[in-house]
């Protein structure tokens, strides 16, 4: 049942019969005869048959639900016996959301060197991917902002106040500012992170309109850099990622004000009790790395 289960989950992420199995591991004829299966011991059709996958069926979206539950203890469960048997060791997951990328190695540092069986994979997304990943079971964990959009059901630990930096080369018009304005800002050619990023929704709501729409956007705050370096653009960037890259002297990092202002950047995870002790293991460290910030 479980092996079907996962099988109906990665249906409904892939909406598609081939990647779904390729995501499983099995051949496409295995997982549709896993999912008919699955629909006759349970009792309901589950997928629109088609040619192609044509969606869910009511109980299929209601199946799902409990399917994620069910294989998320499963997992946990395993998890626990494993540690139990021979210590703590697997892989973690964890979407980072771009912005933050530049501290996560004082988590996972720290966290590794406590577990050396344990391996992470650091992958870059969008808040709103986070979420979903964690709920799809295709993230153990994330590191997002917890103070400016809704979150669920998730357990949270507050790791850091993401402050803002007006980034520019030293010839730049503001480049000999102490500070500079968001209405002062708005008036410069900026490169910014794409309107699905959270944090340009964030920028967004400081400069309140006002901004020329940037002709350069990216999900990639090194491409902005790149283009910052070029002098003809500036951008706005958070504290740590303007440290590391005005600290050689190509480019200048000016506290943004007026008003000075903050999110609230921290790790989540799903709420789950009892909780995997990869992610128990995780938490504590998130903990650690909180206090020592302070």
């Amino acid at each position: 049942m479980i092996d079907k289960l996962t099988m109906f989950i990665a249906l409904a992420r892939e909406r598609h019969f081939g990647r779904a199995a390729e995501a499983c591991g099995i051949t496409q004829p295995s997982l549709s005869l896993g999912i008919r299966q699955l629909e006759e011991q349970l009792g309901v059709q589950l997928v629109h048959r088609g040619s192609r996958f044509q969606g869910l069926t009511p109980e299929g979206n209601q199946v799902l639900e409990r399917a994620l539950r069910i294989v998320g203890d499963v997992r946990a469960l395993k998890d626990e016996m494993r540690a139990a048997h021979s210590g703590l060791s697997g892989r973690l997951r964890i979407g980072v959301i771009p912005t933050a990328l530049p501290m996560v190695a004082e988590l996972t540092r720290p966290y590794l060197d406590r577990h050396p069986n344990v391996s992470v994979s650091i992958l870059s997304r969008t808040s709103a991917e986070i979420l979903a990943g964690i709920e799809r079971l295709e993230l153990e964990a994330g590191i997002t902002y917890l103070d400016n959009e809704p979150l669920g059901r998730v357990s949270q630990v507050p790791l850091y106040t993401e402050s803002y930096r007006f980034l520019c080369t030293p010839d730049a018009a503001l480049a000999g500012q102490e500070r500079v304005t968001w209405t002062e800002a708005a008036g410069q050619p900026l490169c910014l992170l794409t309107a699905d990023m959270q944090n340009r929704r964030i920028i967004d709501q400081h400069l309140a309109g006002a901004a020329r729409l940037p002709r350069v956007e990216s999900n990639s705050t090194i491409v902005l850099v790149s283009h910052v370096e070029t002098g003809a653009w500036a951008s706005i960037v958070p504290e740590r990622l303007a440290a590391m890259f005005s600290a050689g002297g190509r480019l200048v990092s000016i506290p943004m004000t007026a008003p000075a202002t903050g999110h609230l950047v921290g790790l989540i995870a799903p709420r789950r009790d009892p909780q995997t002790p990869l992610l128990t293991a995780l938490v504590d460290a998130a903990q650690r790395l909180a206090r020592r910030r302070g």
